[in-house]
């Protein structure tokens, strides 16, 4: 299995910008397909934005779409979101993902950071 922690959240304005790591640790982590996801209060956890094993391959929720940008180093072991044009509706505790298969769908995902937080104030 893969440990995973995130880091890099924050407060900040509306249109600010944020990055998010998620540092990896365990065996073979290069192999592991990526996701962030994210949770508000009194919502269900969603799909953020995804990335496979090599970094080629990348999918985004459309509300984040042109703002939001999922890259890994698997040299460093660690997946980022760089988050800009931050607004309001964007809080929420960002949580990183790791498992076998590229999906949205946060059943997928075998391994799970302890999130961040991340508040925009508007």
């Amino acid at each position: 299995q893969v440990q995973l922690v995130e880091s890099g959240g924050g407060l900040v304005q509306a249109g600010d910008s944020l990055r998010l790591s998620c540092a990896a640790s365990g065996r073979t982590v290069s192999r592991y397909n990526m996701g962030w996801f994210r949770q508000a209060p009194g919502k269900e956890r969603e799909f953020v934005a995804a990335i496979n094993w090599n970094g080629g391959n990348t999918y985004y929720a459309d509300s984040v779409k042109g703002r939001f940008t999922i890259s890994r180093d698997n040299a460093k072991n660690t997946a980022y979101l760089q988050m800009n044009s931050l607004k309001a509706e964007d809080t929420a505790v960002y949580y990183c993902a790791a498992g076998d298969i590229m999906s949205t769908l946060k059943t997928r995902y075998e391994s799970w950071g302890q999130g961040t937080q991340v508040t925009v104030s508007s």
